[in-house]
């Protein structure tokens, strides 16, 4: 089994930054795409942000040259640095990881964090 935890969420003034990061633990080979996702209520969760293990890189147009993702394999952690925040970035905030957890086998799973909070005053 594979847990993600996140953690760095919280209450932030309009303009202000936070930094998010979600570990993954467990039976893990190797991690390809991990990203981040949100979601408010009444909404679908919607992609944020994601990264391969390779560096490339994807985001939402409603974040682009405000948020940044990056990772490190070394320790299966991925990160969020969120700047410029706006009231509308206020959401749970969940990671999602692609893992291999067998070296003997190509099959994947993906798995979710358990989410954290963001809200950004205005």
């Amino acid at each position: 089994q594979v847990q993600l935890v996140e953690s760095g969420g919280g209450l932030v003034q309009a303009g202000g930054s936070l930094r998010l990061s979600c570990a993954a633990s467990g039976s893990i080979f190797s991690i390809n795409t991990m990203g981040w996702y949100r979601q408010v209520p009444g909404k679908q969760r919607e992609l944020v942000a994601r990264i391969t293990s390779g560096g490339r890189t994807n985001y939402a147009d409603s974040v682009k040259g405000r948020f940044t993702i990056s990772r490190d394999n070394a320790k299966n952690t991925v990160y969020l640095q969120m700047n410029s925040l706006k009231a509308e970035d206020t959401a749970v905030y969940y990671c999602k990881a692609d893992v291999r957890s067998d070296a003997g086998s190509y099959s994947t799973a993906w798995y979710w964090g358990q989410g954290t909070q963001v809200t950004v005053s205005s």
